[in-house]
């Protein structure tokens, strides 16, 4: 995610996965039902001494199925951009 220079407001330009990892137990859920695989567990430990996950950075489609995979309530947040409103046909 990024932000433009002049606001503070997110600027969302693609589908992202932020993940906290204080609050991700490693279970690995997450890995699991990733269809592009752009997740995976962690070599360093949380305050908890788990490996949470993280994001690899890039490939997520913005699907959501990790987050209604994750067990852990705000752990995982995706956010994808919002749609373009298709432009209607000009009638002739």
């Amino acid at each position: 995610m990024s932000s433009t220079p002049d606001t503070k407001d997110p600027v969302i330009v693609g589908p992202d996965v932020i993940i906290d990892p204080e609050m991700c137990k490693g279970c690995n859920l997450c890995t699991y039902v990733c269809p592009t695989g752009v997740l995976l567990i962690s070599e360093s430990l949380n305050h908890l001494g788990f490996h949470p996950a993280e994001y690899t950075g890039e490939g997520c489609t913005g699907c959501g199925v990790c987050f209604y995979a994750c067990p852990e309530p705000g752990a995982i947040t995706v956010y994808k951009p919002p749609r373009k409103p298709k432009k209607q046909k000009e009638e002739v």
